[in-house]
């Protein structure tokens, strides 16, 4: 029988790695950017498209911000935008925007993203828009108004 003064110590939480989901249809940049991010200490997850991204959203609360193409399959990104605005769970987390598109700048703005990094991506790029935007678990939350 153990007594209470010689229980193990627990150990302390892990501090918490800030959770971005990529979410695009190109399999090898969703690798890319999940090896780059891993490395600079983030955890990563990427899906191919907005209706995954949702489902990875609802089952997964760990998730701090969103890179997003705009064409995607099944639900391309202003879809996925204007389901995730509607949900109260996820409307707050940021979105950088990353596309090719001639008029992406705008349609990112349209959406309400944080930031908009153009394709092909420049990694320092990225990494400077995730700095910018920060951890939304790092820092406490404004209340709401």
């Amino acid at each position: 029988m153990r007594n209470a003064d010689t229980a193990l110590p627990t150990p302390p939480p892990e501090p918490h790695r800030c959770g971005v989901l990529v979410v695009d249809d190109d399999a090898d940049l969703r690798e890319l950017l999940r090896v780059a991010l891993t490395g600079d200490g983030y955890s990563v997850a990427g899906v191919p498209d907005g209706r995954e991204a949702l489902h990875y959203l609802r089952s997964h609360a760990d998730t701090c911000i969103i890179l997003l193409d705009l064409l995607l399959p099944v639900m391309d990104g202003a879809q996925f935008r204007a389901a995730q605005a509607r949900d109260r769970a996820l409307a707050w987390i940021p979105l950088v925007v990353m596309s090719a598109a001639v008029d992406a700048d705008r349609r990112a703005r349209d959406i309400g993203a944080r930031r908009f990094v153009r394709k092909p991506l420049d990694l320092d790029e990225v990494r400077q828009a995730l700095r910018t935007i920060g951890c939304c678990q790092a820092r406490p939350r404004r209340p709401a108004r």
